[in-house]
């Protein structure tokens, strides 16, 4: 086993947490691949900059890349339209700078002055104190999803409780709103009125569908569309395709291009859209592919509820409330300043257990004060970096979170602003998951007034 050690890769794989398993080369302590990863220039590929290739292979790659005969196969759909959802001006959407990288975000941060650095938490704070004040818990376990949470469901499907409770939660939400309604069996929904018959669902970020499948197991839902670029196999695919009366179509095409206007099966069809976990500016994106553009035939949106997540990959080009930001005071430069500080949140300093936001918001508040007197003596805090360092995980965290809140309040009055009634709950405990925030919205009623 030794001597079959000695003979692989040295390539360390920080996502695997381990060392590539292949054998190395003749004379070099990595692979094929590895070796020249580290010898050779890499580039993005230019038509899908998820993955790098060889300069000297880059002409022949771009003939063959994976993504180039999706992407040619996407251009004659109908509902495919390059960009519709992408948010900025035109300059900003073809710029190779418009993604504003993690990197760039901290060496943005750590440029500033320590004076300038503090204004801004400042500001975050006073901010956040007056638009944030009214984020309800609402833990919700509908009786319509019974057969899940008591695992009366088929056993080729994967239950993993944390999963049920968060997708039972967002479906509970949705019905408290009057934007679904309970139908236990196929009988019972056609013989519902046309007002009452359960709307299409569009699942967004869709994965591997289990959110859709509880939807179709417990509100009989008819029609199912789920947007994802990835390609999965699914076993919740195979299960939705036996249910009658049940049409499933899964559109393989990036939310930012998808003009669900033009889907022709949703014409004029009520529906409700949904997302569990939409990364950064995936909810923007979403968003604004819901909302933005509804006339005449247009799909009726129902209602809609999104959890979010990820709010450090978001960006302000695709921002959908960048008029509401700058209101409160916040400039582009602060909105990528509070991007990045959303990842304290939910980081390695205080992992899973996490408390409520409301007891980091106390435990910051001792800190601070335990602190004053320092911070006028400690002149080596030169620097942000120093500052940031030396900031209490749980003040961080802290910080983090109120971030989190003010990015998803922009969003959540941008919808109210598009025709919806919206707020922003806490859907599970913060136990389950950090990421604990749901979107909701649906038609004028007072349960969301």
């Amino acid at each position: 086993m030794a001597a079959r050690s000695g003979s692989r890769c040295n390539f360390w794989l920080p996502k695997k947490k381990r060392s590539c398993a292949n054998t190395r080369i003749e004379s070099s302590l990595f692979c094929g691949n590895h070796s020249q990863r580290l010898d050779g220039q890499w580039l993005p590929c230019p038509i899908d900059p998820s993955h790098s290739v060889l300069q000297e292979n880059l002409e022949s790659h771009v003939k063959r890349c994976p993504l180039l005969k999706q992407n040619v196969a996407l251009s004659g759909q109908v509902f495919y339209q390059k960009g519709i959802n992408a948010g900025g001006n035109e300059e900003e959407i073809g710029s190779c700078y418009s993604v504003f990288t993690s990197e760039m975000k901290r060496n943005l941060v750590y440029s500033m002055s320590v004076s300038k650095f503090h204004q801004l938490v400042k500001k975050i704070e006073a901010v956040h104190g007056s638009i944030c004040n009214d984020i309800e818990d609402s833990h919700l376990s509908p009786e319509a999803c019974s057969i899940w949470f008591n695992k009366e469901i088929d056993r080729k499907l994967p239950f993993q409780e944390k999963h049920v409770l968060q997708q039972g939660s967002i479906l509970g939400n949705l019905e408290k709103i009057g934007a679904l309604k309970r139908c236990n069996t196929n009988v019972e929904c056609s013989e519902k009125d046309d007002d009452d018959v359960p709307p299409a669902v569009v699942e967004f970020g869709a994965g591997r569908g289990y959110l859709t499948q509880m939807l179709a197991d417990c509100y009989g839902v008819k029609k199912v569309y789920l947007v994802e670029r990835k390609s999965y196999k699914l076993k919740a695919d195979r299960s939705l395709r036996q249910k009658e009366n049940l049409v499933l179509e899964r559109m393989r095409i990036d939310i930012e291009d998808l003009n669900i206007n033009a889907v022709e099966s949703l014409q004029g069809v009520p529906y409700v859209a949904v997302g569990k976990h939409l990364c950064g500016p995936a909810t923007d994106l979403s968003l604004r592919c819901c909302l933005s553009r509804q006339d005449g035939e247009s799909p009726v949106l129902r209602g809609l509820a999104i959890a979010t997540c990820c709010h450090h990959l978001c960006q302000w080009k695709s921002y959908i409330n960048k008029e509401y930001i700058i209101s409160l005071g916040i400039s582009k430069d602060d909105f990528h300043a509070l991007t990045w500080f959303t990842s304290w949140a939910v980081d390695d300093d205080h992992g899973s257990k996490v408390p409520a936001v409301e007891d980091i918001d106390i435990i910051a508040s001792n800190a601070k004060e335990e602190e004053k007197g320092e911070e006028v003596e400690d002149d080596s805090l030169s620097s942000v970096e120093d500052v940031v360092k030396k900031m209490k995980p749980m003040e961080r965290a802290a910080l983090g979170f109120k971030c989190k809140q003010i990015i998803d309040a922009g969003r959540m009055k941008w919808v109210k602003k598009h025709g919806l009634d919206s707020k922003l709950v806490k859907y599970i405990p913060a136990s389950i998951s950090p990421e604990n925030t749901l979107l909701i919205a649906g038609n004028p009623s007072p349960s969301l007034a």
